[in-house]
């Protein structure tokens, strides 16, 4: 290993201590964002695509029940990461929209994806070798 992955690996500590030491455990909500399929999916999909009623999203967004697909977009407004605008029309007519903090988390998933992407190969190989014995 090299110094400088050692570093990173003491300053993972360090990240993963400040965590912990969070009463609330905002950090560790907005973090588990990164690791739920509804919600990087609606990220990916308003970010990709624009903004976008309910509908629309849903039919993007395959397997997620309404009422998840509710929670998800209601979790992901009030932690700011998109938008959602009322018309207040006499036929409803509600936008979400991913805001810039919302691109920005879009964005720094992209190196994760890539390296997941890159390294399938080796998680297939890893669970073969794992399930034969």
């Amino acid at each position: 290993m090299t110094s400088e992955q050692e570093a990173l690996l003491k300053f993972s500590k360090e990240f993963c201590d400040e965590l912990s030491h969070d009463d609330e455990g905002l950090k560790r909500e907005i973090l588990a964002h990164v690791g739920n399929r509804w919600s990087l999916g609606v990220l990916h999909i308003l970010g990709t695509g624009g903004a976008l009623r309910y509908g629309e999203i849903r039919r993007n967004l395959t397997g997620a029940t309404q009422r998840m697909l509710t929670r998800t977009l209601r979790h992901l407004e009030r932690d700011g990461l998109i938008s959602r605008c009322d018309y207040q029309e006499k036929l409803p007519r509600v936008v979400y929209a991913i805001t810039d903090m919302g691109k920005e988390m879009l964005l720094q998933m992209l190196p994760l994806w890539s390296w997941i992407i890159t390294s399938t190969h080796n998680f297939r190989v890893a669970r073969a070798k794992y399930d034969g014995n």
